[in-house]
Parts: structure tokens; sequence; C-alpha cells
């Protein structure tokens, strides 16, 4: 029977919003425990080389406190693989992310890249981290993520999310397919980026075997108007698919 898939809050944006103003305001670490608390049934951080928002010392800091399930994401820079390595996350979602990008807006070429990420995955596997590689959905690269040793994918959702209001259909097709074709291989499925309360459940609904999707963006935007707990509650109504979309 098939479970249904999690949701993994990444709090990036509120550790931006902290360090907007400097100080401890508000509580990254509180936040981490109180969306637990609400509901989420993951933590994801995805802290970048400049700590503009998640710092290294925040990944420490959080480690002993999630209950759930967490999930670092990032560019396996030397300085990362460390902290994961040291830390030791239930989960490790790899990004092809060069320095100073705003946003991840790319999958891995896991051909171009095979020999870098078939060494970094054995290191976090050999740890007994469970590895992710964040990817467009194209059946090469998905089967160079399996050869490669990758337990799962994470699909980049944002063309997706961009074709949605337009054609919902066409907007997940490849999506759909690219899923058969990891369930056919055996591969685990998770997605982000740019999922929201209006396209998360036709999402959900169409991808088979989806386990996980880190959100966060969308869902502390969504949290200024309404609140983290009713938000979270929102995306896990969504997820389910029980909102009709």
């Amino acid at each position: 029977m098939q479970r249904e898939p999690r949701l993994s809050v990444n709090i990036n944006k509120i550790a931006w919003l902290r360090n907007a103003r400097g100080g401890n305001v508000p509580n990254l670490t509180q936040m981490a425990k109180d969306c637990e608390r609400f509901g989420a049934e993951g933590i994801t951080v995805h802290p970048r080389p400049d700590e503009r928002h998640i710092r290294y010392q925040d990944v420490y800091d959080l480690k002993p406190l999630v209950t759930t399930e967490f999930n670092i994401e990032g560019y396996p820079a030397e300085r990362f693989m460390k902290m994961v390595l040291e830390v030791k996350p239930d989960q490790c979602t790899l990004v092809p992310d060069p320095p100073g990008v705003l946003t991840s807006d790319a999958g891995w070429d896991t051909v171009k890249n095979r020999e870098q990420l078939e060494r970094v995955i054995a290191e976090l596997k050999n740890q007994g981290i469970r590895v992710s590689l964040f990817i467009e959905p194209n059946k090469a690269m998905i089967e160079g993520a399996k050869a490669a040793g990758a337990d799962r994918i994470e699909f980049y959702t944002g063309p997706y999310a961009a074709q949605y209001h337009q054609d919902r259909e066409k907007a997940i097709a490849s999506f759909r397919e690219a899923a058969i074709f990891c369930n056919e291989i055996d591969i685990g499925i998770n997605a982000g980026h740019d999922l929201d309360l209006s396209n998360l459940a036709f999402f959900s609904k169409n991808i088979p075997n989806l386990l996980e999707v880190s959100i966060g963006h969308a869902l502390v935007s969504d949290a200024l108007y309404v609140g983290m707990e009713n938000t979270i509650q929102a995306y896990l109504y969504a997820l389910k698919g029980l909102n009709g979309a």
C-alpha cells in the first residue's frame, strides 16, 4: 500500500528574517520544534556558503532537537561535506548550486558529474545518511542518479509550478512519466521548489509513490496571513489530496 507523502518544512526563510535584524528573533530552533508540533513531518535546511539565512552553526544546533526527519540540502563542497558527515542527518539532498546563486533552479547532470557524485554519495551512505539528488524529470538523469548510488531523487518542480495555471495537464506530464520510470528502477521520489497551496494537491495526486515534499518560501509566506500552525495543516491537507484539486 502506498503511504502518504511527508511534508518537510524548509526553515531557511525563518533564518533569513532573524538575520535581517540580528539577535535571535524569530528563534530558529524554537520554530523548528513548533513546526513539528504543528504537524510537520520533517525539517529541511539549506545552508549557503555566505550563510545569508541558515548558518552552519544552526545545523549543529538543530540536530539534537529535530525529532521527525532532518534533511540538509546543499552543494557538496568541502565545508558542507564536513558538516553533514559530523551532523549525520537522516537525509542529505545534493544540489548543483554554484556559490552565490539566489535559489536552486536546475537539477544535476548526473552523467557529466557521475564520478563526483559516486564519490560523495558513497561517503554519505557510509555514515548511514540517505542521499537524494535534486534533478529534473529526465530519464537519463534519473538513470544516472541510480547508477551513482542515490537512494532518491528530488524533482525540481519550478517548471511545473510556472506552467500549472496555464495548463496543469501539460505541466505534470513529464513529471508523471519520470515518476513511473523511478518506480520501475526502484529509486525513491521527493519533490520541491515553488510548490504551494494552489498546485500541491494536483502534483501529489499525479506522482505515484511520492515520498516527500520540501516546502519553504510559499509556506512561510502563507504563515504571515494565517499563522504557522494553520498553514502547516493546510499543506498537509493539500499534500494528501484532500482539497479537491
